[in-house]
């Protein structure tokens, strides 16, 4: 068998690109919201230096691991890992986002990561969006027709169809209504940015026969009005959704309801 050598000046030059490797900083500081509202402390914010080559290259892979190898104690939501659920939404670098789309080496120097804002904690990074999801099912989320139902599927000709596209894609996340500043000081009463894309979902649905009845429910001076199209909103929606469009289409189509 015939030993393969490489000239020494090869080898040296192997040795120092292997050195630069090696003195490549992958260590990233992560700044995290802490608050346990059972235990009677403060907020606070907890610094970890993590290795990203030790984990995935995601943000939510970098929880993962912290949690997992740091400090079992944090805590936050995620799911499918796919941009899909919605789970996983919190407040990044001071922006609304999901933390497995977006990879830690789009961040300079230190990572903030925070519960979504203008919101009650349930604990760390955890919001309760139980008045988020009360307001998403007022807006009765379903198709509602007066016929019977059909033997066979309700049919929609392809540019009905084309109306729901830019809509149906929303994964209730409450990225957009947590960004808007009219649902932070109204959210009792403005169905915010998630709520009313969904509403003209259903509005834009050919299919649906309840329209008069969604638009009376919806007019008045806060669940629609409050919209004063800042267009944060369509800024951090992670699927790229415009619920400020889709407010001003509702708002277009009130003095038509007769």
């Amino acid at each position: 068998m015939v030993e393969l050598t490489l000239p020494r000046d090869s080898k040296v030059k192997a040795g120092k690109r292997y050195k630069a490797a090696k003195k490549t900083k992958t260590t990233r500081t992560y700044k995290i919201y802490r608050f346990d509202p059972d235990s009677g402390e403060n907020p606070r914010w907890d610094t970890y230096e993590v290795d990203s080559a030790d984990h995935g290259p995601m943000l939510l892979d970098s929880l993962i691991h912290i949690k997992n190898n740091v400090d079992s104690t944090l805590a936050f939501r995620r799911s499918c890992r796919e941009g899909i659920c919605g789970s996983c939404a919190m407040n990044i670098g001071g922006r609304n986002t999901l933390a497995c789309t977006k990879g830690h080496d789009e961040f300079k120097g230190d990572i903030t990561i925070a519960p979504l804002p203008h919101m009650p904690v349930v604990k760390d990074l955890i919001p309760d969006l139980s008045g988020f999801y009360n307001q998403y099912a007022s807006i009765e989320p379903w198709l509602e027709s007066k016929t019977p139902d059909p033997e066979q599927e309700r049919l929609q000709t392809p540019a009905n169809r084309d109306k729901l596209d830019g809509l149906y894609e929303c994964i209730l996340c409450a990225c957009c209504s947590t960004s808007c500043p009219s649902y932070w000081w109204n959210q009792d009463k403005y169905l915010g940015p998630a709520a009313l894309l969904q509403a003209y979902r259903w509005l834009a649905d050919s299919r649906d026969e309840n329209t008069t009845a969604r638009l009376e429910a919806l007019e008045d001076p806060f669940k629609l009005y409050r919209c004063h199209t800042i267009m944060n909103c369509a800024q951090v929606c992670p699927k790229g959704l415009n619920p400020a469009k889709a407010i001003a289409e509702i708002k277009k189509m009130m003095p038509a309801k007769g």
